[in-house]
């Protein structure tokens, strides 16, 4: 490690050293490759057209060597060799669920490791991504809270867990094929909404998005992107003006007192402070509505008064309700809702005028359901009844 390394500063955790060696040009800006490019003699009139060629071949055509980059001369695409990588997180695990479901524990630099869950259904193929090692909040319902933060993810390393899941979909077009040309796209959408909180890592965030976004790579609308927070508040207005994608709300609670327990960052930014800040969301991105996530847990959160208590919290804001049914996990102190409670809370919902589709839980058999992802590392460190003490039984 050289005494010139830089340092990066991660929200709230402790400062880390980049390590030496090539730089990753996957998780770049377009501006950031142009002057990486220049750096390493590339003309600075070439540079942008350069830019666009070796984004094509990384994110259209997934190229991982730079000797596939036939439209770049030899000469340079050596140079690039010795300056440059195209690293991805490593699969450590994949696992498919009766259902179908993937999940995959991808190791990160450091030796971390994450949860990646892609989720097929008949019209559209889901990844959900992680922006964490582990996560800050500590949600009482939620298998990942009950590990602690170790850092941040890098703009490649959220990226990279797009690519890797289009590797093993076998995802990229093949040679002179547009992604369109082959056929309904597998991985169609990508929601945040796996290990940590996006908006305590936003700048990463928003570069790995962007970069998802871009018509000359993986090209995927604004619109297939839901970024999911348990209320960062003030980050929110950023990622309308900055990201524009879709946004979702881990609600869970139509109190105060309910929500400081079940989503402790309410203490900082109430249900009405997290409510003013989302009727501004959809008009400043031009997004249809917000989706606002709702877990049933039985006897907390789940009567009929809680349900009409939702309908008035939300009035005016253009929105959608996703029950959540409460996946449970070794030492969780919760219980789910019965079928019948979830029904009556639905329809209270839905005779209001709002959309409240019950998610239907996916992956269980190999823990890959909505709130229970963690790294098996750390599952693997801990035992039931250190799970159990860590949620408070």
């Amino acid at each position: 490690m050289s005494a010139n390394a830089p340092i990066t500063q991660d929200l709230i955790t402790i400062p880390r050293v980049l390590p030496d060696g090539p730089d990753n040009l996957v998780g770049m800006t377009r501006a950031a490759m142009r002057d990486a490019l220049i750096k390493i003699g590339t003309p600075e009139k070439q540079a942008k057209m350069r830019v666009n060629q070796i984004w094509q071949w990384i994110y259209h055509w997934g190229a991982r060597d730079f000797g596939e980059m036939t439209n770049l001369s030899k000469d340079l695409r050596a140079q690039m060799a010795e300056h440059f990588v195209i690293a991805l997180p490593e699969v450590v695990t994949r696992q498919i669920s009766d259902d179908g479901t993937r999940k995959y524990l991808v190791k990160i630099a450091g030796g971390h490791e994450v949860e990646v869950v892609y989720i097929p259904e008949t019209d559209r193929g889901t990844l959900c991504i992680s922006s964490q090692v582990g996560c800050t909040l500590t949600c009482s319902f939620c298998h990942t809270g009950t590990q602690t933060l170790v850092r941040n993810l890098t703009p490649a390393e959220i990226v990279g867990q797009i690519m890797v899941a289009r590797d093993d979909l076998g995802e990229w077009p093949e040679a002179g094929l547009s992604t369109a040309d082959q056929g309904p796209r597998l991985l169609s959408n990508i929601v945040l909404m796996g290990m940590g909180e996006p908006l305590y890592n936003f700048e990463a965030v928003r570069d790995a998005m962007l970069i998802a976004m871009d018509g000359e790579g993986i090209s995927l609308s604004r619109r297939r992107i839901t970024l999911s927070t348990s209320g960062v508040v003030p980050e929110i207005a950023r990622t309308a003006e900055e990201i524009g994608c879709m946004l979702a709300v881990s609600f869970h609670a139509t109190t105060d007192e309910v929500r400081d327990t079940l989503v402790p960052i309410n203490k900082k930014w109430n249900i009405a402070t997290l409510l003013e800040a989302l009727r501004a969301y959809p008009k400043a991105s031009n997004s249809e509505r917000i989706t606002f996530e709702y877990v049933m847990l039985k006897g907390v959160n789940d009567s009929d008064e809680d349900a009409r208590r939702l309908v008035q919290l939300i009035k005016g804001i253009p929105a959608k309700i996703n029950l959540i049914p409460f996946n449970e996990w070794p030492g969780a102190p919760y219980e789910r809702s019965s079928g019948n409670r979830i029904k009556a809370f639905s329809d209270i919902v839905h005779n209001a005028g709002y959309s409240s589709p019950v998610r239907k839980p996916r992956g269980e058999d190999i823990m890959a359901a909505c709130g229970q992802l963690k790294s098996e590392t750390e599952r693997a460190r801990k035992s039931r009844k250190e799970i159990a003490a860590d949620a408070g039984l």
